[in-house]
């Protein structure tokens, strides 16, 4: 048995009907590389049941403490049924990555049984019109509360599920599993009533901690003259959207040598950026002011158990040169002032761990009853870097050929990109919902359009330009754009068996 701590505790709090915390990975598979060309759900049933003892987050539960008297417990499952939560479906004909995309936010929108171990399994046969992965393939979406997962870091379930090599190794028997009983009532009581009482004094070490560096953390999320709402600052409905676009890696590092200390990063961050702007713009939605976005610090590795360090990073939205708004990103992320987010953050984050559970779940409430009586959003949307395999990976013998993740989007914050690196591609995916996002395709096509631009001045020769201005509504005139470089920057997949592009699925 094992107490949430309370930045785990806060996504449950945080669910609403109409925007649980779920995390959904993407996996898709070339089964031709598996013994006998073919991979069946009745084998990977058996490879699931023969891992279940790799990680405890497949049998665990919660219990909750009456009264909301402490953070939550997960307990192991008594009644823990394996076929409940893997499951078996097929897309209609013609199977083409719309109708993927459509599948997987409907399954990442339907919430969790939070009586049952958080995560579900879904096996996606009949992907049969994806013109840039192998024919045959197959997905497989898991599912996880947000509570359950490190989003940034090691995934238990995923790892325990796949190998590194295409010959699987002998099948693992079950092993004899007896599930621990849970306390009672009482001893639940007994154990919150200690905790409440001690937590006043325990706040007293994080407070000091965070008091140097408060005003960092005022200066950027409170200060309400620096943010400026967007349609993805609304209040979000419960029909989620996905799409993603890939790239290649080496693509991102010959992006970010536009600038001597760029980082991949920066690139990825302008990339964003860049899509953001022309998506907006095209609606006639563009604000006059710079969007800001929260991101991770480039460089920084996440602790287990620990909240990324994030920083808010102005991405230049107003900028029309595209390396000009690269330099404006990267000036931002090089900054001695990130150093001082990244201890504002793990300083807010340790304090939460010493809030009492009721106070921690009220606050949550009333945050996502109120998004919209702040007086400014935090930012305009979320770029989280998902922690990520990068050697190739294979289930049952078929090897993993895509990885991306579906992540949550809450009221005020209804955008969010989930950057995910694996066997050398970078993958953009953006997360919202349908009221706010209508037309995913056409913005990941920005996104798209964005990356082109930047690669086609990367492949250029260098051209010296100014620093932005802040705030200004252009920092001078893009470099020339090559005729081949125009010809690469088409965006299309390429026809199967002919050269691999860095495009994602059709979409």
């Amino acid at each position: 048995m094992r107490q949430l701590s309370g930045h785990e505790a806060s996504f449950l709090y945080a669910d609403t009907t109409h925007a649980n915390a779920n995390v959904t990975f993407v996996q898709i598979y070339d089964q031709s590389t598996a013994p006998g060309g073919t991979v069946r759900f009745k084998s990977i049933l058996a490879h699931v049941a023969g891992r279940l003892q790799r990680s405890p987050v497949f049998r665990q539960r919660l219990l909750r403490v009456p009264l909301e008297l402490d953070y939550p417990y997960w307990v192991e499952d008594e009644h823990f049924d394996l076929e409940y939560h893997v499951r078996h479906i097929a897309l209609p004909k013609p199977g083409d990555w719309r109708q993927f995309c459509i599948q997987a936010s409907r399954i990442h929108a339907r919430a969790l049984d939070l009586n049952r171990p958080l995560w579900e399994l879904y096996v996606i046969e009949g992907l049969d019109s994806f013109v840039d992965l192998p024919a045959g393939s197959f997905a497989v979406l898991t599912k996880i509360h947000h509570a359950a997962v490190d989003v940034a870091g090691r995934h238990e379930i995923v790892e325990a599920l796949h190998d590194l090599v295409a010959e699987p190794p002998r099948a693992e028997p079950p092993e004899p599993w007896f599930p621990e009983r849970a306390p009672g009532a009482l001893k639940l009581l007994a154990r919150g009533a200690l905790h409440t009482a001690l937590s006043p004094l325990s706040l007293a070490a994080p407070l000091l901690r965070l008091a140097p560096v408060a005003w960092t953390f005022a200066a950027d999320v409170v200060a309400p003259e620096q943010h400026h709402a967007t349609r993805f600052n609304s209040v979000v409905s419960p029909h989620r959207v996905f799409d993603t676009r890939r790239f290649m890696v080496a693509e991102f590092e010959r992006i970010r040598t536009l600038l001597p200390r760029a980082t991949v990063t920066d690139a990825v961050l302008a990339v964003c950026a860049g899509g953001l702007r022309r998506y907006l713009d095209a609606n006639g939605e563009l604000p006059e002011a710079d969007l800001e976005a929260i991101a991770p610090i480039a460089g920084a590795a996440p602790e287990p158990g620990v909240e990324p360090p994030w920083q808010l990073v102005n991405l230049g939205t107003t900028i029309e040169d595209p390396v000009a708004r690269l330099r404006h990103i990267q000036r931002q992320t090089a900054s001695a002032r990130a150093g001082l987010r990244s201890q504002a953050a793990r300083g807010l984050t340790e304090l939460a761990e010493h809030v009492p559970a009721a106070t921690m779940k009220l606050a949550s409430r009333w945050l996502g009853l109120r998004p919209n009586e702040l007086r400014r959003p935090a930012a305009c949307c979320t770029v989280t870097a998902v922690g990520s395999p990068r050697q190739p990976l294979y289930l049952c013998g078929a090897r993993m050929t895509y990885f991306s993740a579906i992540l949550p989007i809450a009221d005020g914050m209804g955008l969010v990109f989930a950057i995910t690196e694996y066997d050398g591609r970078i993958v953009v995916s953006p997360t919202s919902c349908r009221e706010l996002v209508p037309d995913p395709e056409t913005f990941t096509q920005a996104v798209r359009d964005s990356f082109q631009e930047y690669l086609a001045l990367a492949a250029a020769e260098p051209v010296a330009l100014r620093p932005a201005a802040r705030g200004a509504s252009a920092a001078g005139r893009p470099g020339p754009r090559p005729r081949a470089a125009r010809t690469a920057a088409t965006g299309r997949p390429a026809a199967r068996g002919g050269p691999r592009r860095s495009t994602a699925p059709p979409g």
